[in-house]
């Protein structure tokens, strides 16, 4: 029989996998989802690689997702008029919002965010290029924020700024943002991903912005600011998924902290039923090395085990030497965390109980894939909620979402264990269903005479009324009503 990987793998598009023949070659080394950075390229360049990502899944039979990723808010400095300086420790620097934006020097640079000088005070440490050059605010006078270098070095254009602790006011939506929003919409992205968000209202008006674009995707929100953790579940309850972005999220609460701040993130977005990404230097030696080190092999690996949804790759696949290396590890190293026992059995939501029949459908679903030797679950669903559901569960089954709807095939991409399939329904006799349903399981290798499965269906026309759930034995089942 065939072993799935269930982790799923996001990869950002760039130089190094936008032609065809790079996009095939991802596709078939595995990739679930596609992320398109809006942070670079235009939006005639991200609509077309949208198409061409769906055209070629389609001709290899595969169902991949498309992620959206906005910008965000630029905290960032401006640029030096030789592209670069080297700061000494204790010097004194001083970033300035008055300064024009190309004329920075050994003592001086512009700030592209204008409000900064507003946001900090004396004794604020300021973290610039993720952390590698600190600052202490000695003082504001008027739009300068003069500063101690603590820790020196090289610094060039444009690179970010983070406070140490978070606080920063940037709005998580900037007009950029609003505008790529409706080329979001335009290319029926399957998720936005909003960056730098601070509460569920960030969150809720990027879906509102999204839906009056005609957009139907999910929402995803990415945790990039340490006051985000004071209202994680909050953000997690706007949201269809979240992703842990290690990078500013990194820098604002410090390297130490991130790793159970990581744990509970993936913990929290789990409990409430949403999908979770873990992102940001997952493989980055394999930007130009064609192994990962030992670390990367351990911190995927950890990924997997804590029950994140999919891990992403950025610089690795987007501007790397080896995108196609680099997915085939990721592929190998998660297919061999998801054998421990121990993420194989679950106790989540043992002792809840359900508001609605379709998640208690697939709780139960659940409860005996994983007391019966049941080889796969085929989810009969419109929307996708029933193996959402059921991927909350850690079990070894994998599950099927036979849905004849593309917007709810591509959603499932991103569900840990979870796999689309398009499956046709233009009748309502269930008998007929349910063997059709097994021929397409045992077509593509996943079952086979004897095998037991678990198929949940309801009532197709319709949404979100999955109220059946049935056990059956391959080549055992009941025969359709003749016509």
């Amino acid at each position: 029989m065939i072993v799935r990987r269930r982790t799923k793998i996001v990869a950002t598009l760039g130089p190094s996998t936008n032609s065809p023949e790079a996009l095939d070659a991802i596709i078939n080394a595995g990739v679930d989802v596609v992320r398109l950075n809006f942070s670079h390229g235009n939006p005639a360049e991200h609509l077309e690689l949208a198409e061409a990502v769906r055209n070629r899944a389609s001709a290899y039979g595969r169902q991949v997702g498309v992620l959206a990723d906005m910008q965000g808010p630029k905290i960032r400095i401006a640029r030096f008029t030789t592209g670069k300086v080297f700061l000494e420790d204790d010097a004194e620097f001083i970033l300035d919002a008055a300064l024009g934006s190309d004329e920075g020097d050994s003592e001086q640079v512009g700030i592209d965010y204008k409000q900064l000088p507003h946001d900090v005070k004396r004794g604020d440490t300021l973290l610039l290029d993720d952390g590698r050059i600190v600052f202490w605010v000695k003082r504001i006078e008027d739009q300068r924020i003069v500063c101690r270098v603590v820790v020196g070095g090289e610094l060039s254009n444009n690179k970010g700024i983070n406070r140490q602790g978070g606080g920063l006011s940037a709005a998580a939506l900037t007009e950029k943002d609003k505008a790529d929003i409706i080329i979001a919409a335009k290319m029926q992205a399957d998720y936005v991903a909003i960056s730098f968000p601070r509460s569920a209202a960030d969150i809720n008006l990027a879906r509102q912005l999204l839906r009056e674009a005609g957009g139907r995707g999910g929402i995803i929100a990415k945790i990039e600011r340490a006051e985000a953790l004071e209202v994680i579940d909050e953000i997690i309850l706007a949201s269809d998924g979240v992703m842990v972005a290690r990078g500013d999220l990194g820098v604002e609460v410090g390297d130490a902290a991130l790793p159970p701040i990581q744990k509970r993130i993936i913990q929290h977005a789990r409990r409430l039923n949403r999908v979770v990404i873990t992102a940001t230097q997952m493989m980055e030696s394999m930007i130009t090395n064609a192994i990962p080190t030992r670390a990367e092999v351990f911190d995927i690996a950890n990924a997997v085990l804590d029950g994140t949804d999919a891990v992403m790759l950025s610089g690795e696949t987007a501007v790397g030497k080896h995108p196609v290396k680099v997915i085939e590890a990721v592929d190998r190293i998660c297919l061999e965390a998801e054998q421990q026992r121990e993420i194989r059995v679950s106790r989540h939501r043992m002792d809840s109980k359900f508001e609605k029949m379709d998640e208690a459908i697939a709780m139960g679903a659940m409860y005996m894939a994983n007391h019966v030797d049941v080889k796969a679950i085929a989810a009969l669903t419109e929307t996708g909620a029933t193996p959402l559901w059921m991927s909350r569960i850690s079990s070894g089954i994998p599950i099927f979402a036979l849905t004849p709807h593309a917007e709810t095939c591509q959603k499932v991409t991103l569900y840990r264990g979870v796999y689309p399939v398009s499956f046709i329904v233009d009748h309502d006799d269930h008998a007929s269903l349910n063997k059709e349903a097994i021929d397409e399981l045992q077509r593509r290798g996943v079952v086979r005479e004897g095998d037991l499965v678990i198929i949940t269906t309801g009532d197709h026309e319709v949404k979100g009324s999955t109220n059946a759930l049935k056990l059956v034995r391959v080549g055992e089942m009941e025969e359709p009503k003749q016509n």
